[in-house]
């Protein structure tokens, strides 16, 4: 039987009938498995390389220095030891200065995985154990192209000189820098007290390394854990670089569900194709039971011929996707801190069952009605046509569409959500489609004014009116996609950049000390800068309304980060510019806090997200005191006018006493960015953030992710188009009747051509009208309701959607079609429409 069928299914392949369905699965699996393939690879490098991605067996790390009992404890059991300190800082140099994220590191770094060292740029690089000498550093590749710098040239770094002595070419416990602004340097942890460089209020992560046997680490593990306090956390093995792994699982729902926009098309043309096929082997299953075959041989031998076509069609879906991925890799390269492993099998083994699901969940219902074609079908063949419920027919296929959302999505919620929003989007688009085919009728009255092939195109849309809301649907998703990535996100970006003044502030310094407050002012004055510098205390939220708050209070990740995290408290007696009350009142004229209480004033969003409402009480621990704050207002901040902002400001009174930085912002013109060299080289432990270089680097990330994004929506407009060729094969043996019959009637091959491109042409035009609306709509609803912008409508984008759509599907379907005009009347007529 297995011959039998193989035999079956290079005949049909031959006369063109599986194709489409063939090329379709393709597309499918492609597009799975090319977001599978690359995830794969990242998450194989975070499994297989997870101690190397903490430079170590166990890792604690704080916001502050850690008790000096846990390097205690770990020495009596005999562990291995290594400190980090990690923090931003300006490094200067004879080519200026430049914001780098320096890592201090002991000499015993790291336990676990090795550093690679070049001695210059462009030379190769070997692996090294331990870190920088005293009084040397090593510079990445960013920051030595950035300073040009080279072995045996000098730096400073806070108030200390330091001699380059490398390039830094891998760290191991670096992994994923997808949000890495700052370029790296390294250096000895026992120069940082020279640099002077931390100061009260500087943000400073604290690293304790350890290694030694897994029993002793463990046991270690288990004497930590309950000693650990607020802003302190343990990571091993098992959960190394929780951000890392974070990142990738959203990057692989986003992409994975991306994708399966695609799969969703595709199982459109699925469905359509093999419609198709069972209209057409009806006349042949009804021979094969009058010649003895009994339903099971006959619905075994399509299986064996489906199952072999699902089989090949999905290895060349998965041959296509593994070229593929190279291509999201080499986009995504520069995200990519650490070569990747090759990818495993799993991917191929992801692909080949979605591809199988999604032929089976289609084919079965509809092989299960060939097989009980009667016998007398081959006298009389009206009998045995397949049953037109499309929810009977497709139920499975549907099925199996929602699994395979949900198995991508990865979580319950979050597939629901997909498949909700797949349904709406689908829905809302057959809807307008639907509706958009009705306006065009009264098109079709204009008469002689418009010529016959033009009336006679929109009437065969209307007669075949689920056939093209079907084409309008795929095509203007796909396209729509497109747009969205491309012309929307370019105006967003454009939205945004207007929102803030031309004058805005582009440079923010930070770390400025009590004593150096006056000194900083005046430097900025001479300069011609006017800067109003503001005081900054850190604390950490640990009560609301006498009620200790911890994270695992919330179940919003931005809240659990907020506790987590130290806030930056500050003080004034005057509403700051770009703050609007919206609830309660701002403190009374000469309102004093003392003895760590008073009034605050907290900014909206804040609230909202810990539900924090007026008239609560917050404690915060600042310099390990308890300060009570009674929240008297809620505030609305102009984040677009780059203004330094506070999220909790209190009145003049409350936190003068405690330990405070103080920190600004100013508009820097670029013919001016050298006077930033002079400000550090006077001031070496000032920070000074500038603000062009982050949105840059951003921008070229954003840009890096979209680029790859698009590349997966290709898919989508292949499986959009698949979905055209449906269409158009489904109606073939309808559209070759109807043209055979037009053509005995006296109607001219111009004529009918002329019909055939018109309705191509309806076709393309509405699919491009609805991808521009929906791409401007969905523009406008994310500028109003999440960025708060004003989003600029792009009136181009219609005519150019419009004009483009139209020409693309008039060439597809012309090149689908055209061979039906030169098939000879009589030949048709003979066959039967």
């Amino acid at each position: 039987m297995f011959s039998l069928a193989f035999r079956l299914l290079r005949r049909d392949f031959s006369a063109g009938e599986l194709r489409l369905l063939a090329l379709a699965l393709v597309v499918a699996v492609a597009s799975i498995s090319s977001v599978g393939f690359f995830t794969d690879r990242v998450r194989q490098a975070l499994e297989r390389e997870s101690r190397q991605l903490l430079g170590a067996d166990l890792l604690l790390t704080s916001d502050h220095p850690l008790a000096p009992e846990f390097a205690a404890e770990a020495a009596r059991r005999g562990l291995q030891m290594a400190q980090t300190q990690v923090f931003p800082s300006m490094v200067t140099g004879e080519e200026g200065a430049q914001l780098a994220d320096i890592k201090a590191v002991s000499s015993d770094y790291p336990l676990r995985g090795k550093l690679r060292l070049a001695p210059g740029l462009g030379a190769p690089d070997s692996e090294i154990q331990g870190g920088p000498q005293a009084g040397t550093v090593w510079l990445d590749e960013r920051l030595a192209t950035q300073f040009g710098s080279g072995p045996g040239q000098s730096l400073n770094l806070g108030q200390a000189p330091f001699t380059v002595a490398g390039v830094l070419t891998l760290e191991p416990d670096r992994g994923v820098n997808f949000f890495s602004v700052a370029p790296r340097l390294m250096m000895n942890l026992a120069d940082l007290p020279a640099t002077r460089l931390i100061q009260p209020g500087s943000r400073v992560a604290y690293r304790l390394l350890l290694a030694g046997p897994d029993r002793a680490v463990a046991d270690y593990r288990r004497w930590a854990e309950p000693r650990l306090t607020r802003g302190e956390r343990v990571e091993d093995a098992s959960n190394a670089r929780p951000e890392i792994r974070t990142a990738v699982d959203r990057a692989q729902q986003f992409l994975g569900l991306s994708a399966l926009l695609a799969v969703v098309l595709a199982a459109a043309g699925v469905a359509l194709a093999i419609r198709r096929y069972l209209q057409r082997h009806l006349d042949p299953c009804a021979v094969m039971r009058c010649l003895g075959a009994p339903q099971g041989q006959v619905l075994g031998l399509y299986l064996g011929q489906f199952l072999i076509l699902g089989l090949a069609a999905s290895a060349v879906g998965l041959a296509i996707g593994f070229g593929a991925h190279f291509v999201l890799h080499a986009w995504l390269a520069n995200l990519l801190a650490a070569p990747l492993p090759a990818p495993s099998l799993w991917p191929a083994l992801q692909g080949l069952v979605a591809g199988l699901v999604l032929l089976f969940g289609f084919a079965l219902p509809p092989l299960l009605q060939l097989r009980k074609v009667p016998t007398l079908r081959v006298l009389r063949r009206e009998l045995g046509e397949p049953d037109a419920s499309i929810l009977a027919t497709y139920g499975i296929g549907l099925a199996a569409l929602a699994g395979l959302l949900f198995w991508a999505a990865g979580e319950p919620k979050l597939g629901a959500y997909a498949a909700g929003g797949f349904t709406a989007a689908l829905g809302l688009t057959a809807l307008i489609a639907r509706l958009a085919l009705a306006l065009l009728k009264p098109l079709r009255r204009v008469g002689p004014a418009v010529g016959f092939g033009w009336r006679y195109g929109l009437a065969g849309l209307e007669r075949r009116s689920l056939s093209s809301v079907a084409q309008i649907v795929a095509l203007s998703l796909g396209l729509m996609a497109l747009l969205l990535l491309t012309v929307t996100r370019g105006d967003l970006m454009q939205a945004w950049r207007q929102a803030s003044p031309p004058d805005a502030p582009n440079r923010f310094v930070i770390n400025i000390q009590p004593e150096q407050r006056q000194e900083v002012g005046e430097a900025l004055g001479r300069m011609g800068i006017r800067a109003e510098l503001l005081p900054m205390v850190r604390g950490r939220l640990t009560g609301i309304d006498g009620r200790p708050v911890t994270p695992a209070d919330y179940e919003d990740d931005r809240a659990k980060r907020l506790v987590e995290r130290e806030f930056n408290l500050s003080w004034a007696a005057d509403l700051p510019p770009g703050n609007t009350v919206t609830q309660g009142r701002w403190f009374a004229p000469g309102e004093q806090g003392k003895d760590g209480k008073g009034s605050a004033s907290v900014e909206k969003g804040l609230a909202e997200t810990l539900g924090v409402k007026v008239g609560d009480e917050l404690t915060f621990t600042v310099a390990g005191e308890p300060v009570q704050l009674t929240v008297t207002s809620l505030r609305k901040l102009n984040w677009d006018s780059m203004r330094v902002n506070f999220f909790v400001l209190a009145p003049p009174g409350v936190l003068e006493p405690y330990p405070a930085s103080y920190i600004t912002s100013f508009h820097l013109p670029d013919d001016a960015a050298n006077r930033v060299g002079e400000l550090v080289k006077r001031f070496p432990n000032l920070t000074v953030v500038d603000v062009a270089a982050i949105v840059r680097q951003l921008q070229s990330v954003l840009d890096q992710v979209s680029r790859a994004v698009q590349f997966v929506f290709l898919f989508t407009l292949a499986a959009g188009i698949i979905v055209l060729y449906g269409a158009l094969a489904a109606s073939h043996d309808e559209r070759r009747y109807e043209l055979s019959v037009l053509r005995a009637l006296g109607a001219g091959r111009q004529q009918l051509r002329g019909a055939l491109l018109a309705e191509f042409a309806a076709v393309g035009a509405l699919s491009g009208l609805i991808a521009a609306a929906g791409s401007q709509g969905v523009g406008w609803l994310l500028a109003a309701k999440v960025f708060n912008l004003e989003y600029q409508f792009a009136p181009w984008v219609f005519p150019a959607a419009i004009v483009g759509a139209a020409l693309a599907v008039t060439l597809a379907g012309w090149l689908a079609a055209s061979r039906l005009l030169r098939a000879p009347p009589m030949e048709a007529l003979r066959v039967g429409g």
